[in-house]
C-alpha cells in the first residue's frame, strides 16, 4: 500500500496534473520621448538649423521681443538699454543684458550658449559672428512689402515655437483692423510722415520705414517724390508748409531715446509760424505717434497692432 501511494503521488506530479506556474506581470516599458523636431529656417542672410521650441532665446530686435511676449514665449537675453516702455518688464535681472541692439556682447552670449538668436537690421553687420555662437535668424521687416514681410516673420516665429495657430489668429485681427482703417484713410486727404529729432526733421514716403501709412493704410502722399531711405529725406518747416498736408504724422525720436534733454521737443520742432497755416494744423490733424511702437520696435504683433490703432484714432 505504501508503494502504491508513492507511485500515485509520482503520477500526480506529471505533465497532465502539473500546476501552471504563477503568471508574471510584464512591466511596461516607458514610452520613448520623441526627439525634438529639427527645423531649417531660411532667411535673408542665410539659413538656420535648430530644434523646435528652443529654450535659451537671445533677442536683438524689439519687434521680435514684443511678438514673443504676446505669444507667451520666454526669452533669456535682451538688450536692456533702450527698451520700449511697454516692454520694461525685460529690465528685470532674470534676463541677461547681452549688449545693445547694435553691439551684442559676444562674451556674455558665449556664456549663455543660446539655442537661437534673433536679429534685425541694427545687428545685421554682426550676423556672421553671432551665427558662430548659435543659429541666428534675421527677421527685419522689408518696408517695400511691409505686411507680406511682417506676416512671414511672424509665421517663422510660430513655426519655431509651435505657435502657428496663435500667430494666425493675431494676424487675422490685425488685417481686419487694417481694412477698416484703409477705408477711412483713403478718403481723408493727403498725408506727410516726418521724424523729429533734436530740432531736425526728416520726411518718409511710401516704401520707407514708416511707409505703412501710405502703402498699407491707404493715405495718399503729400509728396510722391520723397526718397525712400532708412534715415529719411532731410526737410524743413518751409517744406512742410509748401506741401500743405491734410494730415501730418510725427514720430518724435527724442521722446523715445531721451538722448538730449536740452534739445527741442518734437512739438517745438514741428509747430511753428510756418506750419500753423497748413491744413493739418488748421483742422487739428497733426498726430504725434508713439515712438515706442514706431521707432524703437515696429514689426511686432503688439507694435503693428498699436500702429494701426493709432492711425485709426488719429483720423477725424
Amino acid at each position: 500500500m505504501v508503494a502504491m501511494a508513492i507511485i500515485s503521488a509520482a503520477c500526480g506530479s506529471g505533465s497532465n496534473g502539473a500546476q501552471a506556474p504563477a503568471a508574471q506581470t510584464e512591466v511596461p516599458k516607458e514610452a520613448a520621448t520623441p526627439a525634438p523636431e529639427e527645423l531649417t529656417i531660411k532667411h535673408k542672410l542665410g539659413e538656420a538649423k535648430l530644434k523646435k521650441n528652443p529654450q535659451k532665446v537671445a533677442v536683438f530686435d524689439y519687434g521680435v521681443l514684443d511678438s514673443l511676449d504676446k505669444l507667451g514665449v520666454e526669452v533669456t537675453s535682451v538688450p536692456q538699454s533702450s527698451l520700449p516702455s511697454y516692454l520694461e518688464k525685460y529690465k528685470d535681472s532674470k534676463y541677461v543684458n547681452a549688449g545693445t541692439l547694435f553691439e551684442p556682447d559676444f562674451e556674455k552670449l558665449n556664456d549663455i550658449k543660446p539655442d537661437v538668436i534673433f536679429i534685425s537690421g541694427r545687428a545685421q553687420d554682426k550676423y556672421e559672428e553671432l551665427n558662430k555662437i548659435a543659429p541666428t535668424i534675421f527677421l527685419a521687416v522689408d518696408t517695400t512689402k511691409y505686411m507680406d514681410s511682417f506676416a512671414a516673420n511672424m509665421k517663422t516665429l510660430g513655426e519655431v515655437f509651435g505657435k502657428e495657430k496663435e500667430v494666425e489668429t493675431e494676424l487675422a485681427k490685425i488685417n481686419d483692423e487694417i481694412k477698416a482703417v484703409h477705408d477711412k484713410a483713403a478718403t481723408s486727404g493727403k498725408a506727410l510722415v516726418v521724424l523729429a529729432n533734436e530740432g531736425k526733421i526728416s520726411a518718409y514716403g511710401a516704401g520707407s520705414r514708416f511707409g505703412i501709412i501710405h502703402d498699407v493704410l491707404g493715405f495718399a502722399q503729400s509728396d510722391e517724390k520723397i526718397e525712400a531711405s532708412t534715415h529719411g529725406q532731410s526737410v524743413t518747416a518751409e517744406y512742410i508748409a509748401e506741401k500743405n498736408p491734410d494730415y501730418l504724422f510725427v514720430v518724435d525720436r527724442g521722446a523715445a531715446v531721451k538722448s538730449d534733454k536740452s534739445a527741442p521737443s518734437g512739438k517745438q520742432t514741428i509747430e511753428n509760424d510756418l506750419t500753423k497755416n497748413t491744413n493739418a494744423a488748421k483742422n487739428g490733424h497733426i498726430v504725434y505717434l508713439d515712438p515706442n511702437y514706431w521707432y524703437l520696435s515696429g514689426g511686432g504683433l503688439i507694435s503693428v497692432a498699436e500702429m494701426v490703432n493709432e492711425i485709426s484714432a488719429g483720423i477725424k
